[in-house]
């Protein structure tokens, strides 16, 4: 499992999302939701493990650095 600083890192959903779940389901956090359209993300509760970006069958998941 890889890991990120979360300090300056989040993550991003693309507008491709077709809320296939496989995130959601992945998540050992639960941080990923199912929500209509595309997955909500619960920021306090992401350790950006990033096994969501890795099983996306779309790869619309990516790093997103945080506006400091």
């Amino acid at each position: 499992m890889i890991t990120v600083d979360t300090t300056t890192t989040t993550l991003a959903i693309g507008s491709e999302c077709t809320a296939c779940g496989a995130c959601v389901l992945t998540c050992p956090t639960h941080a990923l939701l199912p929500a209509p359209g595309r997955p909500s993300l619960v920021e306090s509760r992401c350790i950006l493990c990033l096994e969501c970006v890795e099983i996306c069958p779309r790869g619309v998941i990516s790093e997103l650095a945080r506006e400091l």
